[in-house]
């Protein structure tokens, strides 16, 4: 009796539910992903035991190994408010353009007079620029470094009122982040330069800070 032959067909595998899954992850990662901005300058910060992480709402002061001092503060409608007191107290009108690049800019380290050329440079350009570092004249005449951290202070305070007072009015619980102020300074550089920074800080009252550190790993 002849054997009967089995129609033989091949084998299929259902991507479907692969491709699927694919472009989900890909959807994720491009919505919970940050762009990460360049940083004008590179700071090598010492290693200490610490794993205090630094808050949301900081104004930060960077020294790199040369004693150049950089300003950056996390809260874009606070860098924006700095920028016309600046302005004012400089006598520079800022743009609303140019406003809104600021507030979206890290850290920088450039006199008030180069600003304005400062904030139009693209990104590439930004980045090649060699800055000086904002002037911090320890005798007083051309401290503008003193006048940002000021001006942060004041605009972050009456900030922080007006929001107490709205919460006051709506009858809802007052809940704020107070700003912190932080030093991240280079493990090479020299410790004047830092001083001058401490300083800053006391004359303006301002006597609890940070100091960044990267954490140092057990043995």
């Amino acid at each position: 009796m002849p054997r009967i032959k089995m129609p033989s067909s091949s084998p299929s595998l259902d991507m479907t539910p692969m491709v699927d899954l694919a472009f989900l992850l890909v959807t994720f990662f491009m919505l919970t992903a940050s762009v990460r901005v360049n940083e004008p300058v590179v700071v090598d910060i010492p290693s200490s035991i610490s794993e205090k992480l630094l808050p949301d709402n900081v104004m930060m002061i960077s020294i790199d190994v040369d004693g150049r001092a950089f300003f950056n503060i996390s809260n874009p409608q606070v860098r924006i408010k700095i920028l016309e007191r600046m302005g004012t107290q400089y006598k520079i009108d800022f743009t609303e353009n140019e406003k809104k690049r600021f507030a979206g800019m890290t850290s920088f380290g450039v006199p008030i007079a180069n600003l304005k050329e400062y904030i139009l440079m693209d990104d590439v350009a930004r980045a090649k620029v060699k800055s000086p570092g904002i002037p911090m004249d320890t005798t007083g005449l051309n401290n503008q470094l003193r006048d940002w951290i000021a001006f942060g202070q004041i605009i972050e305070l009456t900030r922080e009122k007006e929001e107490q007072t709205k919460a006051k009015n709506l009858g809802r619980p007052f809940k704020n982040e107070p700003l912190r102020y932080a030093i991240k300074a280079d493990a090479a550089a020299k410790y004047i330069s830092v001083k001058q920074v401490i300083d800053v800080f006391k004359k303006l009252k301002i006597y609890r800070f940070n100091l960044i550190t990267s954490l140092e790993q057990e043995n």
